[in-house]
């Protein structure tokens, strides 16, 4: 199997359980878990695409990850307060 799939089935792998767990609400939105779950697998996701040349899943996943990783900072600066 080639490297590219091995990662990009991860990082998807990652996706669908945080959205499959927080859908069956096993785990919560603004959860760590969760959000640390859509930063890795988006990122993922995001260099198996740049692996094989496919612009728009990079922008796509890029900007997933980005999102996530704000929402992350937002998570816990609101639990600092």
């Amino acid at each position: 199997m080639d490297y590219s799939v091995i990662i990009g089935s991860i990082g998807v792998s990652l996706l669908l359980l945080a959205f499959f767990l927080n859908l069956f609400k096993l785990l919560k939105q603004d959860s760590k878990t969760y959000i640390l779950m859509n930063i890795f697998g988006a990122a993922m996701s995001c260099y198996a695409s740049f692996l094989i040349d496919y612009i728009p899943f990079v922008i796509l996943e890029g900007t997933w990850s980005v999102v996530a990783l704000a929402g992350l900072f937002f998570v816990l600066r609101k639990k600092t307060k």
